[in-house]
């Protein structure tokens, strides 16, 4: 085994493969050497003696996702393996690929798959790119589109920090380069928050996205022992707050993940906050332990509270609360104006479960 700067790195021997992820047998946790020559922590989050072991153990059957079945589904996975493309939706092992890949949604990852940052929620690998960036990506996911025969995008990328910019003029080089040879797909831009930098915001919007996403993630309390100290609520809220002021028409997204330790009061409380500065789409989930090292899970909300939530939603005024336990940032993002949960529906016994909002 290699080491950098004496500590035990396994070399990445998918070189040539800017978004592939590091070489099997690489353990969650431990540092590796890139293709592009920097190294990284797999999954994010060292392995550390006061790690939270404690949380919930085991999943309620509502978290069991339906198997990912049908012709759509089925070709955009042969596309896929054909052409080595890599998707977050399969990445990230997420529940739903199968109802988005039917609905003609898929979800990519920009500018790499090193995240400059350490969340304690997300698996994604920690490391500093140092500058890399793949000059013909913007080209190669406008084909990629092309190929998978999208009739909506999720564009989302890692924090870039390494980068002037944070990587907004590449990333609106790539809704162009989709828009031009794609012009009937529409594209959403799920994007770090540029460290609060707003002309690069308005870089991105300027591209044309149909959609623009920064994610919250959680409750004010709860930013920083859930998310990188380079993150913050009010730095969320003041890049969708700018995005809407710059181009009123581009409707405006976040995300909340709840099961972490949060009330109903804090929940009521975010909401509000989102709606003061006119977030046109919201979606709620239920916060999933990717590993041992990472944030435990303190409570499992069950399909009764999330209609409660989405109701809530609803009557603050956003035009749509995509809430269930599956849900994720771009669950069915196609059909999210749809007005039904994007056909998530109400769950049995959930009369009554409304409610009102605090």
């Amino acid at each position: 085994m290699s080491t950098l700067k004496g500590i035990p790195a396994v070399i990445d021997g998918a070189a040539g493969d800017a978004a592939a992820g590091p070489a099997n047998g690489v353990r969650s946790g431990q540092k590796y050497l890139t293709a592009q020559g920097f190294s990284a922590i797999k999954d994010g989050i060292k392995p550390h003696g006061d790690a939270d072991r404690g949380g919930l153990a085991g999943k309620p059957r509502w978290l069991k996702a339906p198997p990912a079945i049908g012709a759509g589904y089925e070709f955009v996975r042969r596309t896929v393996r054909e052409h080595r493309l890599v998707t977050v939706c399969e990445e990230a092992k997420c529940p739903n690929i199968g109802e988005c890949w039917n609905a003609g949604t898929a979800t990519i990852m920009l500018m790499g798959a090193v995240c400059t940052r350490a969340c304690r929620f997300c698996a994604v690998d920690t490391g500093n790119p140092g500058g890399w960036l793949d000059a013909e990506e913007a080209q190669h996911v406008a084909a990629r589109v092309a190929l998978m025969r999208l009739r909506y995008v999720v564009l989302t990328s890692v924090n870039r920090d390494d980068l002037a910019d944070g990587g907004a003029a590449h990333y609106a080089a790539c809704i162009r380069a989709i828009r031009q040879r794609n012009p009937d797909t529409a594209v959403e831009a799920l994007t770090p928050d540029f460290q609060g930098v707003l002309p690069d915001v308005e870089t991105v919007l300027d591209a044309g996205p149909a959609v623009f996403a920064q994610n919250v993630e959680t409750v004010r309390r709860l930013t920083h022992p859930v998310r990188d100290p380079r993150a913050g609520y009010a730095q969320t809220l003041a890049v969708l707050a700018h995005a809407k002021r710059h181009r009123p028409g581009v409707l405006t997204k976040t995300s909340l993940m709840l099961g972490i330790g949060e009330t109903d009061e804090e929940i009521a409380q975010c909401m509000d906050d989102l709606r003061s500065i006119a977030v046109d789409i919201l979606t709620l989930g239920q916060y999933l332990r990717p590993t041992v090292n990472h944030l435990s899970v303190r409570r499992f909300v069950t399909p009764e509270e999330f209609q409660r939530y989405r109701a809530w939603g609803l009557a603050r005024g956003f035009r749509e609360c995509v809430s269930g336990p599956l849900v994720r940032s771009s669950y069915r993002a196609e059909q999210v104006l749809a007005g039904n949960n994007v056909g998530l529906g109400a769950p049995a016994g959930a009369t009554g479960a409304a409610g009102s909002a605090p």
